[in-house]
């Protein structure tokens, strides 16, 4: 018979139950506990309970920032300036206008005042969140809404006096353009936006070929050439017509090209894959082999920046 163990009954429990005599053991921190508010935060509580602390805590319909300036969110840096980004009544009115009413994207940008690109990525955004609720997805709705209260909005009202909400004809300062030129020109000749763009690069483009609208731009040149002439709002008109002309046959191009490309293409769908096969013509690579139409032109033929001795510094603007 295995002989029988004495066990103390002190237990770790105990220990933690029992009062010590050391008042110091029995606190964590040698800080006491102060009962009484000092006046500076009693004045900040109230101040928070008032109503400015309350327009801080919940501003009405723009950010409340601490700096000088509506837009200066920190007091310190000046020269940093937050931007005001589309509210959704904005954003659902541009989603409208293009896939409802069947405007042009150059026409709601120019009317609205929002870049074409900005444009085009509401739309975008648009559709895949109705997609998005088609599906049964939840969306981030009050983190959006959170981020709003934070930054300033442009609001469009439709028949209203609206402020554009960012210049619809900027173009990025090319690197070209920081040298300083010294050009001689005549003073019987006009020197234009192609001659300062030539004096640059050869193959350097205007201003007005590189912006994002530059039908608009002509439209506006033949309108103060006209010397009163021509309406402004009948050309608004008639380039609201060729712009959605324009767009049409772009759309048109683009969904013949697909149907044609359908055609050449078999699909077979898998239970995890989708295998795409096309016929092709080993005549596609053309003469020496190397046209981008042949399949495979890619393989087996290295590009040209990567055969020795050639310049990779880019020598030609596009």
């Amino acid at each position: 018979m295995a002989p029988k163990l004495r066990t103390s009954s002190f237990s770790v429990l105990d220990a933690i139950a029992r009062p010590t005599s050391s008042p110091a053991a029995r606190t964590f921190t040698s800080t006491g506990c102060c009962e009484k508010m000092t006046k500076a935060r009693y004045d900040m509580v109230q101040w928070l309970k008032g109503r400015d602390g309350s327009q801080l805590a919940e501003p009405a319909g723009r950010p409340n920032y601490i700096g000088p300036l509506e837009d200066q969110p920190f007091p310190n840096n000046p020269l940093f300036r937050s931007q005001s980004v589309l509210d959704d009544f904005t954003r659902e009115l541009i989603w409208k206008k293009i896939m409802q009413r069947g405007e042009s994207i150059k026409a709601v940008s120019a009317e609205i005042g929002v870049d074409v690109r900005r444009v085009a990525a509401v739309v975008r955004l648009k559709e895949v969140q109705r997609q998005w609720e088609a599906q049964g997805k939840r969306l981030a709705t009050p983190y959006a809404k959170a981020v709003q209260k934070m930054l300033p909005k442009t609001v469009y009202v439709e028949g209203g006096e609206n402020v554009p909400h960012e210049p619809i004809n900027e173009i990025h300062v090319h690197k070209l353009t920081m040298q300083q030129l010294f050009v001689p020109v005549s003073e019987s000749r006009q020197f234009t936006r192609e001659d300062a763009a030539k004096a640059f690069h050869e193959k350097m483009l205007s201003a007005d070929k590189r912006s994002q609208q530059p039908e608009l731009i002509k439209m506006e040149r033949e309108v103060l050439q006209s010397n009163g002439a021509v309406s402004r709002e009948a050309r608004l008109d008639e380039w609201k017509e060729e712009m959605q002309k324009q767009e049409v046959k772009i759309a048109e191009a683009l969904a013949k090209k697909d149907a044609e490309e359908a055609k050449k293409t078999t699909k077979v769908k898998t239970d995890r894959f989708e295998f795409r096969f096309k016929e092709i013509s080993a005549d596609d690579v053309g003469v020496d082999g190397k046209s981008r139409q042949g399949t495979g032109w890619r393989y087996g033929v290295p590009h040209e920046d990567r055969k020795r001795g050639q310049v990779k510094i880019p020598t030609s603007v596009p």
